[in-house]
């Protein structure tokens, strides 16, 4: 899928999706966001239940969304120079948000044990960035070569792979039961809701930045060359992200780990509004992407620890679907609010401060939950119920 993402987004840079006129292009993106997320938002915590109870939902989501992928890439190319290329590009990106939303239910299911949970997340992100990287090769070359409709046939066909790829996955039933009393309550402890209120402004954050540079770049000398460093960029840290969470988590505990996240993201918001530039922004989409990736396997372990009792895989997909949704929530303001780069990055470094500030007070007044002082006292942590014991066999 990744590979598939990275041919898309060359092919694009040498379409009509940048060469349209600023106030054209806003009218656009602001009504497909509104169409493509709408159904996602609401058909999401409706439909995900049922999936998640079929033998081999999840699977089955991602086998279509692999073979729906094939389909609109090879209609981009036919219409990669008309207005149709719009909705079929934000078809696209909806599906590829329901893809990293049943991933994220599915994985559970090919480890064997639950330690093993957070290092898989982590190594198949890493695994991404680097597929990713090494699909941009050829299709750079194809779109010099041969143009951008041989680049979307060469997405298309690892689309396909992918497909094919996925028919190796578990037809393992993620959720057989409905959510009980305590798995209901595990889930909204303190230190859980804390941690997904991050998340939430992470991922807001890095939806608003992308779109936030999209448009304004357009404006400044070279803008094409700056926006593709910010997307490199982005996805080397996202990447550098993955591979280091592991090691910086078992130094620092989840709690710190999201609070310095959202620090980290505040002053650089803050140190880019002051200084400004395009150079400034690929800088800031780096910094966001790289504390994305590691407040996210932070927020993993955190349910991990926290919620025993609780069906890993719905839980991912119902707080995955939740920080997707933040994410098209920032990109949507970054659109309909037209302001200057530097007003964009102050934004960013308010919000993660306004973030940062409120999850000191909420811990401040008590917000850290009884059962995680207890284990960091040593205490041994309660046993799953007997439905998480059947997920694990």
């Amino acid at each position: 899928m990744m590979g598939g993402d990275a041919a898309m987004v060359v092919a694009l840079a040498d379409s009509l999706f940048f060469d349209i006129d600023l106030d054209a292009a806003r009218s656009r993106v602001l009504l497909f966001l509104v169409l493509g997320f709408a159904p996602f938002l609401i058909v999401a915590p409706l439909i995900g239940p049922m999936i998640d109870r079929v033998a081999g939902g999840r699977r089955f989501v991602i086998q279509l969304v692999a073979v729906a992928r094939v389909v609109l890439t090879l209609l981009m190319a036919r219409y990669l120079d008309a207005l149709a290329l719009f909705p079929l590009v934000f078809g696209s990106l909806v599906l590829q948000k329901t893809y990293t939303v049943s991933k994220s239910a599915i994985v559970p299911s090919t480890v064997r044990s639950e330690t093993e949970l957070v290092e898989a997340n982590s190594k198949l992100g890493l695994i991404a960035g680097l597929t990713g990287v090494l699909a941009v090769i050829p299709a750079a070359l194809l779109l010099k070569t041969i143009g951008a409709p041989a680049t979307l046939v060469y997405g298309a066909l690892l689309f396909g792979a992918s497909f094919v790829a996925a028919t190796r996955l578990p037809p393992d039933v993620v959720a057989a039961d409905v959510a009980d009393a305590e798995e209901t309550r595990e889930l909204h402890t303190s230190n859980i809701e804390l941690g997904a209120v991050a998340m939430t402004v992470l991922r807001a954050m890095v939806g608003f930045t992308f779109f936030h540079l999209a448009f304004w770049l357009r404006a400044q000398d070279q803008g094409t060359l700056w926006f593709a460093a910010v997307v490199g960029v982005s996805a080397l840290a996202a990447m550098v992200g993955n591979a280091v969470a592991s090691t910086v988590r078992t130094r620092i505990r989840e709690e710190t780990m999201l609070s310095v996240a959202l620090l980290v993201c505040a002053a650089a918001g803050l140190a880019v509004a002051a200084l400004g530039g395009p150079l400034g922004a690929v800088v800031l989409a780096g910094v966001l992407n790289l504390m994305a990736s590691l407040g996210r396997l932070s927020f993993e372990s955190i349910v991990q620890r926290d919620a025993p009792g609780a069906n890993r895989g719905r839980a991912f997909a119902v707080f995955e679907t939740r920080f997707q949704l933040a994410w098209a929530l920032g990109a949507f303001i970054a659109v309909a609010i037209q302001v200057p780069g530097s007003v964009g990055f102050l934004v960013v470094g308010i919000a993660a401060a306004g973030a940062s500030v409120y999850l000191w007070g909420r811990r401040k007044s008590g917000g850290l939950s009884r059962r995680s002082r207890g284990r960091a006292r040593g205490q041994a942590p309660r046993p799953r119920s007997a439905s998480a014991r059947r997920q694990d066999r």
